[in-house]
Formats: C-alpha cells, structure tokens, sequence
C-alpha cells in the first residue's frame, strides 16, 4: 500500500506556521518574482541561456548551431528570453545580437548548479 502524503490528524503549529505565512511576499509579488523561473523550464529556453552564458553575445543563427535547433524555434526562444527579462537584443547590422541581463547571469548560474554544467 502507497504511503500518503498527508497527516492523518489536523497537526498545526501555528505560531511556526502564522511566522512563515507572515514572512512570505504577497501573491503579486510570488508571481512575478517566478516568472524569470519561465527561462529554465523549457530545453531550448536551458540550452540559449547556458549557451549565452558562456559565449557572451551571440546571433540567433550562432545560437541556433550551438544548441543543434532550428532557427525559428531559437528565435522564438530568445524573443520569450527578452520578455521576461532575461535576455537583452541589440542590433548589429543586419544581426540581431543577444547577450544575458544581470538577472539572466544569476539564472545562468543556477541552471549550471542545476544541470551540473562547470561555472
């Protein structure tokens, strides 16, 4: 038989329980803070921030060849990268370069953490 993963009686401490409540930031605040989050849940999305990380600056064509996919799904990528911040373009030319925000760097370093890549 599974174990459950709920307590069979209503145990609540709530002086711990009414501290940590009151320590946490409000809804607005919980959802906007994990939308940076976005960047590491898809592959594409772990594979162009890793990517940037490491490389700096870089075209959607470069990125494309790095993370082996096509150049319209990166594109589309790093446009969702820049809308939530974590990423920045510019132009070059008839380039459009990519390079990570602050915010992005420290994604990027938790990514590396997480998938076990050398800082």
């Amino acid at each position: 038989m599974p174990e459950r993963d709920t307590c069979d009686l209503l145990c609540l401490d709530l002086p711990k329980a009414e501290a940590v409540r009151a320590s946490l930031p409000g809804p607005e605040r919980l959802e906007a803070s994990a939308l940076p989050f976005k960047a590491l849940t898809d592959p594409t999305r772990l594979a162009v921030v890793l990517s940037l990380a490491e490389g700096g600056s870089c075209c959607v064509c470069d990125l494309a060849w790095i993370v082996g996919r096509e150049e319209k799904l990166v594109s589309h990528h790093a446009r969702q990268l820049k809308q939530l911040g974590v990423a920045r373009s510019r132009k070059d030319g008839r380039m459009v370069m990519y390079e990570l925000t602050e915010l992005g760097t420290q994604l990027a370093a938790v990514a590396r953490g997480l998938v076990g890549t050398p800082a």
